[in-house]
C-alpha cells in the first residue's frame, strides 16, 4: 500500500530512522570517489574503533551482507545454527540448499516468560548439535537482539557460552548485529556485574567473543540505507570483495552512496548514546504495560524496537491455520491506520513458534502523544476483538512469502 495512506507506520524499524543534524552535516561532505573514497575510511575506522574488527566490507543493507557471505561458505546440504534466525537469513540459508536452524532456549517460545534474556541460545542444545554435525556446520550464529522471538536480549554469559562451543568445534562465530546497542543496553540493565561498563565496553566485549560480524545498518545505525560485514581475519575476505564487486561495487562503496557510509560513521557512534537507549527502551516497556492492562497480551518482558503482541492468545477464535497475526495486522489498519508486521506462520511456515503481529518503532519519530492516541484505538479494538475472522492466502512466491502474499479474509 501507498505509505501517505498509512497514519502510524510500525512495519518496520529497518531504514526508517530520523537521522540527527550531524548526520545530515557530515552527507554534506561526503567524498563521492569511486574507488578509495575519504568516507570509506572514515566509515570503516568507526565500525574498527566500535567493533573490533580489521576487514570491513560495506553493503547497501544486511540481507546484500548475508546473500554475499552465505554465497561464499555455505554449501547445499550444511546447516547452520542460531537462537533464532530473522526472515532474510533464513532465506538466504535456504536459497543455497542448506537449512537454519533455531536453538533459542524455551523460556523464548512462552510468550508470557519474563526470563530477562528470552533470546539466549540453549547451550546444551548447541553443544549436541556442533557434536553431532560439526562437519556440516560452516558457520554459527546469534543474533542480537533476537527479532524472530519478540526483540529479546542474548546475555555476555550467553555469548560467551555460545563461542566457546562454536570455537571447541572449529566452527566460525558470526553475530547478526544489527540491533548490537539495545542488546548492550540490556545486559547493562539486567546482567549482573554489568551496570558499571559503558554500552561501548558491553557492545565491544560481545564482539571480542566473535570471528565476525553481519549488520544491518539500517536499525542500531540510524541511517535510512546500509550494511556491513566485518571479520577478524581474513580468510573470506579476497572471494567475499570479488563477490562484492560482481554484484554490489566496489570493495569502498558496495552499493553505497558516500553520503551514507558519512551518515552510518556518525550514526555507529551516537547510538551508544545511553540516554538516546533508556528513552528508547523505555518506550517499548509503556506501550507493553499499558497494552496489558486493557487486556492486550504481549511478549514479555519489552523488547527495545518493538512491541510484540500475541495474537493467537487476543484472538483464540481464530485457528493457526486462519493466521490470527495477519488478522490483527489487518484489523489495525482498517482502524486506525497502523501498519505492523506479522510473524508468526504467514513468515515463518511450520518453523513459526508464536502468532506474533509486531508494532516496531521508528528511531527518534514518534512522540508519547501518537502511542498515547494508538493506546485509545486499541481500547476501541478490545470492544470488538470475537468480530475479527481469519484469512487464507490466495497467492504466494517460494521464499519470503510475507512480502507479497495475498490474502482473502475468511
Amino acid at each position: 500500500m501507498k505509505a501517505e495512506d498509512v497514519t502510524f507506520d510500525f512495519l518496520t524499524d529497518s531504514g526508517t530512522t530520523a537521522m540527527s543534524a550531524n548526520q545530515w552535516a557530515a552527507m554534506m561532505v561526503a567524498d563521492e570517489s569511486y574507488a578509495g573514497s575519504r568516507s570509506f575510511h572514515k566509515f570503516k575506522k568507526a565500525v574498527t574503533d566500535i567493533f573490533g574488527y580489521e576487514h570491513v566490507i560495506p553493503t547497501h543493507q544486511g540481507r546484500a551482507a548475508e546473500r554475499l557471505l552465505f554465497s561464499v561458505i555455505v554449501k547445499p546440504g550444511m546447516k547452520v545454527p542460531s537462537n533464532n534466525h530473522f526472515d532474510t537469513t533464513r532465506a538466504n540459508i535456504e536459497a543455497m540448499g542448506a537449512q537454519a536452524v533455531d536453538l533459542v532456549i524455551p523460556e523464548g517460545k512462552i510468550p508470557e516468560n519474563e526470563h530477562p534474556f528470552k533470546g539466549n541460545i540453549d547451550l546444551a542444545r548447541l553443544e549436541s548439535f556442533c557434536k553431532e554435525f560439526k562437519d556440516k556446520i560452516p558457520l554459527g550464529m546469534l543474533t542480537i537482539t533476537n527479532n524472530t522471538g519478540g526483540g529479546q536480549p542474548v546475555s555476555l554469559e550467553n555469548v560467551k557460552g555460545a563461542a566457546a562451543i562454536y570455537h571447541r568445534y572449529g566452527i566460525p562465530f558470526i553475530l547478526d548485529a544489527c540491533r548490537f546497542a539495545e542488546n548492550a543496553f540490556f545486559i547493562k540493565s539486567r546482567e549482573a556485574g554489568q551496570s558499571d561498563h559503558t554500552i561501548a565496553a558491553i557492545a565491544r566485549e560481545v564482539f571480542d567473543q566473535a570471528d565476525g560480524c553481519m549488520m544491518s545498518a539500517k536499525k542500531d545505525g540510524l541511517v535510512n540505507i546500509g550494511g556491513f560485514i566485518a571479520l577478524k581475519d581474513s580468510e573470506w575476505v579476497l572471494e567475499l570483495r570479488n563477490q562484492l564487486i560482481l554484484t554490489e561495487g566496489f570493495p569502498t562503496y558496495g552499493g553505497l552512496a558516500a553520503r551514507d557510509l558519512e551518515a552510518l560513521a556518525v550514526g555507529l557512534h551516537e547510538v551508544l548514546d545511553e540516554d538516546y537507549l533508556r528513552y528508547r527502551v523505555a518506550t517499548s516497556q509503556y506501550m507493553a504495560k499499558r497494552l496489558n492492562q486493557m487486556g492486550v497480551p504481549t511478549v514479555l518482558p519489552a523488547g527495545g524496537h518493538a512491541v510484540y503482541l500475541d495474537a493467537a492468545k487476543f484472538l483464540p477464535h481464530i485457528p493457526r491455520h486462519e493466521f490470527p497475526g495477519q488478522a490483527l495486522a489487518c484489523e489495525l489498519y482498517l482502524q486506525d491506520g497502523i501498519r505492523s508486521c506479522e510473524i508468526g506462520s504467514v513468515m515463518f511456515k511450520e518453523a513459526a513458534s508464536m502468532e506474533l503481529v509486531r508494532l516496531a518503532f521508528p528511531r527518534r519519530v514518534y512522540t508519547q502523544s501518537h502511542f498515547d492516541y494508538i493506546l485509545e484505538g486499541f481500547e476501541e479494538l478490545c470492544a470488538r476483538k470475537n468480530e475479527l475472522r481469519g484469512y487464507k492466502i490466495i497467492e504466494a512466491p517460494a521464499f519470503l512469502r510475507h512480502f507479497t502474499a495475498k490474502f482473502e479474509r475468511m
